[in-house]
């Protein structure tokens, strides 16, 4: 049966409350700490303005006032009478009490634990919470007591009040302001019942809104419910509108009655079928007879069966498909029909002939490379011998001429041996940047005479926005001149060489060389760079395979597309550009 809202899982509601609850206590706790520290600012501005104003005060006075004055004691009683405000005192660096605000407060001495002399030189603002003499918690705010800023002129300074020791009051910027320090206690009492307000309240808010996300989490897990039971009742369409377009193989839908209900654009490509053609139609009439009789298997037997089989094209050729039948259902096991999904082999399949290739060539380069070695030397012998009957008989001409003959074909031998053994022994190449159009233009220019005694035009195309790419200039020049050569011997009668140049996506550079040639037979396409294969009289049948090692070490492609009677083109893809 299927579960609704009602039978939520228990894991669910337990998830919720451990995603949320993490969350609602963090952004409780901030609040209560951005409220803590907004009324730790509003306290420590209030004793700053409250130390402005006793230092306004005292130099409204003729400049100042002596400490022992009653001035100062009443501007300090009359600004304490606000209820938050519990005392204002002035002391020196050494913490004796100069004036109070309370009359009758005992003490002498004030700011025990305080850097008192490093308080007395600084005008920041700095504040402590301390307990007072009752145990009630006090907010108190210090710093510096400045009450002149600067000393007044010397004119004035003779109508100012004077001390019983006729000495003027006046206190000078450099020997009292820098050594006063001034304290204002707050009372916290209103502040942290604030604060315990502002603290239940956000412990309510924050329950409120952990209920509601809880609820929200119910709520999406409903909707997802009921989405789900509208995706079960739309699955059909919504595969078929998702899911099939979009996946990367190729995929056909069979109803039970075997007719074609929807394919992919993969299918339709591969197939070479029209979607609006073909919709609606039997699957007999339409897919390969082979992928059909695969869905009577599935509907006798049941469950998944997967073969290879060839697609013929119209043009005579085919495509090497795997494919894959099974039957489809819905969630509560109704038969709806069937599903074929399958994948174009064919590069799959030049890949296991370019390993087999390699295999192949790995094993008969080994065998060369041995065969070669016991070669060369009677070779050397015979090449001696020879040399030495030449010289012998050179005065007899028939003698001279056979053994001219010898030296000719054992050094036309040596060098198919030089051949094999470069064919056999391990490719090292050198790679540097090098610029492909300058390259290939270079490359051209060297065959170009050739190319006039032959009758052969050539064409170039070289893009200038092809970058850097690293390769080994000789061994890929000595590619180029093989594939030449090769156009030219398939263009007796004249013709035209075409060498081009073009980037893809992914840094891909490709060099394309075609001609109008004899081309290659299907039944020579396989064999063409294995060893000793030709079908020149004159060839070894090591050129071509020559040219894919060296492809191979550049970790680059060689493709070869040929139409007998039209010509053949050779594309050498690279994938490492430089830039």
């Amino acid at each position: 049966m299927k579960k609704t809202w009602v039978t939520l899982p228990p894991w669910i509601i337990i998830g919720a409350v451990f995603i949320l609850a993490p969350i609602f206590i963090f952004w409780t706790f901030q609040n209560i700490s951005k409220q803590k520290e907004n009324s730790t600012k509003l306290l420590l501005e209030k004793g700053a303005a409250l130390i402005r104003s006793v230092e306004a005060g005292t130099r409204t006075g003729m400049f100042g006032t002596q400490w022992g004055d009653s001035r100062v004691q009443r501007l300090l009683a009359e600004t304490s009478r606000h209820p938050d405000i519990k005392y204002l005192m002035i002391t020196d660096e050494t913490g004796k009490i100069l004036a109070h605000s309370d009359y009758d407060d005992s003490e002498e001495l004030h700011g025990e634990g305080l850097d008192m002399e490093a308080i007395s030189q600084t005008k920041t603002v700095r504040w402590r919470q301390i307990k007072d003499s009752r145990g009630d918690d006090l907010f108190e705010v210090y710093r510096q007591f400045s009450p002149m800023r600067r000393p007044p002129p010397q004119r004035f300074r003779d109508m100012m009040p004077h001390d019983r020791n006729h000495a003027p009051m006046i206190m000078r910027e450099d020997e009292a302001s820098h050594r006063l320090i001034i304290f204002v206690g707050l009372d916290m009492e209103t502040v942290m019942a604030a604060e315990k307000e502002d603290i239940r309240h956000t412990v309510v808010m924050a329950i409120i809104l952990l209920l509601i996300g809880f609820a929200g989490i119910l709520s999406l897990f409903m909707a997802q419910g009921y989405r789900s039971a509208r995706i079960s009742l739309s699955r059909i369409k919504a595969f078929s509108d998702n899911l099939v377009e979009h996946m990367p193989i190729g995929l056909v839908s069979v109803s039970a009655e075997g007719t074609i209900t929807s394919l992919n654009q993969t299918a339709e490509s591969i197939l070479r079928l029209v979607v609006g053609k073909t919709v609606g139609q039997n699957g007999l009439s339409v897919l390969p007879r082979q992928m059909y009789e695969m869905l009577t298997t599935v509907k006798e037997s049941g469950g998944t069966i997967g073969r290879e089989i060839d697609y013929p094209l119209a043009e005579g050729k085919s495509i090497p498909l795997d494919v894959l039948a099974t039957e489809l259902k819905d969630e509560d096991g109704v038969f709806l029909g069937y599903v074929i999904l399958f994948k174009d082999l064919t590069e799959i399949d030049r890949l296991r002939n370019e390993i087999e290739r390699s295999r192949r060539l790995a094993s008969l380069g080994r065998m060369a490379a041995g065969i070669a070695h016991e070669i060369r030397n009677p070779l050397s012998s015979i090449k001696g011998f020879a040399t030495y009957f030449r010289e012998r008989y050179r005065d007899i001409p028939e003698d001279r001429k056979t053994a001219d003959i010898i030296i000719g074909e054992v050094d036309r031998l040596n060098r198919v041996i030089g051949q094999l053994l470069e064919f056999a022994r391990p490719m090292n190449i050198q790679l540097k940047p090098t610029a492909l159009q300058g390259f290939l233009q270079h490359s051209v220019k060297m065959i170009k005479q050739q190319a006039g005694e032959r009758n052969i035009t050539i064409k170039t195309d070289f893009p200038s926005l092809i970058g850097e790419i690293f390769l080994d200039a000789d061994r890929m020049s000595q590619v180029l001149y093989n594939l030449y050569l090769n156009a030219f011997d398939a263009m007796d009668e004249g013709g035209t060489l075409s060498v081009g140049l073009s980037s893809a996506d992914g840094g891909t550079a490709t060099i394309t060389i075609a001609d109008t040639g004899t081309g290659i037979g299907a039944e020579d396409m396989g064999r063409i760079f294995d060893p000793y294969f030709t079908t020149k009289p004159s060839g070894t049948g090591l050129g071509l395979a020559i040219v894919h090692r060296i492809m191979e070490a550049h970790n680059g492609e060689i493709h070869v597309d040929s139409t007998p009677g039209q010509g053949t083109t050779i594309s050498l893809i690279f994938r490492n550009q430089a830039r």
